[in-house]
């Protein structure tokens, strides 16, 4: 088996060596499943977490709440282990509407989106090392809880192609359309393949890194040699190749002619239970729909909607577990589930507003009962998937700390730094506090979060604090991913000297510079003000040697008293072990990213999104500009950015 080989210039320190020792005992010696990482923020969980992959060297799958934060992993992930295979297994839509009736207003609402081919690719890619290697980590989003291809019908649509082969360039033509990739002469993309005399290109369907070339002699493979995709150089020759499927899920031929009786017949079945219940247009509809699918199956293989047929596709039983990602990874893997206390509500919530979507499609004969079965993992299921798992947080959940055999605590951070004083003050003339606060701030030089409770109590602040000279800007859910970067750019230049929000909780928002959070309406009850969440706005302010937050309120509510007392122990343990190793803290320093249009003189994105005099001409010179970037980003591992250039793309491209 494979090694896992951890590359990095640190060296675990502070709390990192006795987390790692433990979590590693725990999993190896003492036969614990599950277990909790506490880790405050910016102590290095992720170095961790790394160390503990090496350490167990099993398969990994990480599971990230959203694309951004699953991407900063990735990125960190391919940093430590260079020689290994990190994938990237995320939803591969832009934009996802998903099919849907209304029954009040009799509206039905066709399926419309718009797919990533990159990372479509990287999707692709993560399935293929899974079935070819052991040492490998997937980082990936929820989506991982979603159907996908079966391992055995992905791993039998896959071709192998051996130096001296004997084989006709025919054959090699059938076996590439079988695995879905498309002729194409002229541009050999990942998933098409081209044919010049006795010359074979192909891009294959998991990576845009290399292409592959096969030249024959008579009906003889003669050479076999990965080359550049754009100057056609050769990047090395090989003596074999395994090539996947151009796509992610391809229906299995061998077993279609079942699949189709399968089908038929709950066509049948449902067309007479709705004629039974005088549902007439339903009858007609689904026996519409249904015969122009199987026809589409007939004469190509495929059907919009593929998915509502994968039960009778894989010839799985009514209610059987779908095929997930899960299923690649075999009986003895690592699971770690970054950021918990998001991610396992998530994976909660996703299998029943799945199927009340889905119910209603089938209650009014838009889809067969059997689409039903195509759906995410319930909880149960989730639970059964899993083999040894970590879960990491700072505010880990009830639940999460119930199911495991040992809780391991990280609370040093690497630079010394401490969590924040936390300090109560009343409602009474807090407007006027808190503008004494921010000059105090701006005299230091330093910056400043405001969480309030309410859109009205933002606006009116921000009002308020512009009327009074103070630079401010308001974050709120309305603001796009450029004009959000922006503001937290101009937060750490100085251009603001205060950003005021109702959610700090997003990613995106460790600013060191910011040394004070202020909390309005801190004993108000509601998410925002549980104790996990008044945790984590806390560590907004942990980056800073000066960290400091302002809670108001006129009472201690039970969450105000557990989040104080908690930072109150961590801070009390963090300064304790400053004092012994003669630690003195400092203030992270962490580079401000360029702004998004500084790459490129000609490009102003400030006028493109609010000036009315933009051009249609000027837009698209821009967006042309702006995709060269994101692919560099992307073949650069710049991930964050890629993904902040790709939104940004999409917004200007729905202004045209």
């Amino acid at each position: 088996m494979s090694e896992f080989k951890l590359v990095s210039k640190f060296t675990p320190n502070g709390d990192q060596p006795n987390a790692i020792e433990k979590i590693v005992d725990g999993f190896k010696n003492k036969n614990i499943d599950s277990q909790v990482l506490v880790g405050a923020t910016g102590t290095g969980k992720t170095f961790t977490m790394a160390n503990i992959v090496k350490a167990l060297n099993k398969k990994t799958l990480v599971l990230a709440h959203n694309k951004t934060l699953a991407a900063q992993l990735y990125s960190e992930f391919k940093e430590f282990f260079p020689e290994n295979r990190v994938e990237y297994f995320v939803s591969a839509f832009d934009y996802y509407q998903p099919e849907a009736f209304l029954p009040k207003t009799n509206t039905y609402i066709e399926k419309s989106s718009q797919t990533n081919n990159d990372i479509e690719m990287l999707n692709l890619s993560a399935l293929n090392s899974l079935v070819q290697r052991d040492d490998v980590i997937v980082v990936a989003s929820v989506a991982s809880i979603y159907a996908s291809s079966p391992p055995k019908d992905f791993y039998k649509h896959r071709t192998f192609f051996k130096l001296n082969q004997n084989i006709s360039i025919k054959d090699v033509k059938y076996e590439l359309i079988n695995l879905n990739y498309k002729r194409n002469d002229v541009d050999v993309i990942h998933g098409r393949f081209s044919i010049k005399g006795d010359v074979i290109e192909i891009g294959p369907g998991f990576t845009d890194e290399f292409n592959i070339r096969m030249s024959f002699f008579g009906d003889e493979i003669e050479e076999i040699a990965k080359i550049d995709p754009l100057t056609k150089n050769v990047i090395e020759k090989v003596k074999e190749v395994v090539l996947p499927g151009a796509e992610l899920y391809l229906a299995n031929k061998d077993t279609m002619d079942e699949s189709l009786k399968r089908i038929r017949e709950e066509l049948q079945e449902t067309h007479k239970n709705f004629l039974k219940q005088n549902k007439h247009i339903e009858a007609q509809r689904i026996m519409e729909r249904t015969t122009h699918d199987i026809q589409s199956f007939v004469e190509f293989g495929y059907c919009p909607g593929i998915e509502n047929y994968s039960r009778h596709l894989e010839l799985r039983e009514e209610g059987e577990t779908p095929y997930t990602i899960f299923d690649y990874f075999g009986n003895d893997f690592l699971l770690i589930v970054d950021e918990s206390h998001m991610m396992i509500p998530q994976i909660r919530g996703m299998y029943n507003t799945d199927r009340s979507r889905k119910e209603t499609l089938v209650e009014y004969g838009f889809r067969l009962p059997s689409a039903l079965d195509n759906r995410p993992l319930n909880f149960d299921e989730f639970l059964n998937k899993k083999d040894k798992v970590l879960y990491v947080s700072a505010t880990p959940n009830e639940w999460e700390i119930e199911q495991s055999g040992q809780l391991v605590e990280q609370l040093i951070r690497p630079t010394g730094l401490v969590d924040p004083i936390v300090e109560i003050r009343p409602t009474k003339d807090q407007i006027i506090d808190i503008e004494n606060e921010l000059r105090i701030q701006i005299k230091n030089k330093e910056r400043t979060f405001i969480t309030v409770m309410t859109i009205r109590m933002a606006e009116e602040l921000t009002e308020y604090l512009r009327n009074k000279n103070i630079k401010v800007a308001y974050l709120h859910n309305e603001l796009k991913t450029i004009e959000r970067f922006k503001i937290l750019n101009n937060l750490r230049k100085g251009i603001y000297d205060v950003v005021i929000g109702i959610n700090l909780l997003r990613e995106g928002l460790d600013v060191p510079e910011v040394s004070k959070v202020l909390i309005l309406d801190a004993d108000k009850p509601g998410f925002f003000r549980s104790d996990k969440s008044l945790i984590q706005i806390i560590g907004r302010a942990s980056r800073n040697a000066n960290g400091k937050v302002i809670m108001y309120g006129d009472s201690i509510t039970t969450a105000m008293d557990v989040a104080i007392k908690e930072t109150e122990r961590r801070r009390k343990i963090q300064m304790e072990y400053n004092a012994k190793h003669n630690i003195i803290p400092k203030t992270v320093i962490k580079p401000i990213a360029l702004d998004l249009n500084k790459n490129d003189a000609e490009i102003d994105i400030d006028d493109l999104i609010s000036s009315k005099k933009k051009s249609k001409e000027k837009t698209e010179k821009t967006i042309k500009k702006m995709r060269e970037e994101m692919l560099k980003a992307a073949k650069n591992q710049e991930y964050e950015r890629a993904a902040y250039l790709r939104d940004i793309i999409m917004e200007l491209e729905s202004q045209k």
